[in-house]
């Protein structure tokens, strides 16, 4: 199972991060897989809200149906599924000075038999979780 991490700190507080982070449409600007995120519900952004995202990584288009699993002041927790696996993404946000601190973690769990692929996937998001990593900078930096 392919899993990255990340650390970095942005400008903005702890809660206008989370605030921002919870509605996963938001995936279509900070993620660079994602090609569209669209909500599938309505109301409040709560624990159980759904998104339907499409994302392109290298290539191989994905559908994928993203579940805010946890949201707390401190902690979200997104889980998508298809037939061919589960991603599990993890965002912490912490004070940092007037800023805040981020880990993220993506965690994701092939099925079947796409479980052959995950030493090319492990390199694959390694590369990604770069990418991600600066442009979610980039992205939550401009809220400040």
């Amino acid at each position: 199972m392919p899993t990255v991490s990340r650390t970095f700190s942005v400008t903005p507080p702890p809660s206008a991060v989370i605030d921002y982070l919870k509605d996963f449409s938001h995936a279509e600007e900070w993620d660079p897989g994602t090609q569209t995120c669209t909500r599938s519900d309505d109301g409040p952004i709560t624990r159980g809200t759904t998104w339907h995202n499409v994302s392109n990584i290298f290539g191989v288009t994905a559908e994928l149906t993203y579940v805010l699993h946890k949201l707390t002041p401190d902690t979200l927790v997104f889980v998508g599924t298809n037939k061919s696996s589960t991603s599990t993404d993890t965002i912490t946000v912490a004070p940092d000075g007037a800023g805040s601190k981020l880990a993220y973690q993506s965690d994701v769990e092939m099925k079947g038999w796409a479980k052959l692929l995950n030493p090319v996937m492990r390199v694959a998001f390694e590369k990604l979780a770069n990418d991600t990593e600066k442009q979610m900078t980039a992205v939550l930096n401009r809220l400040s």
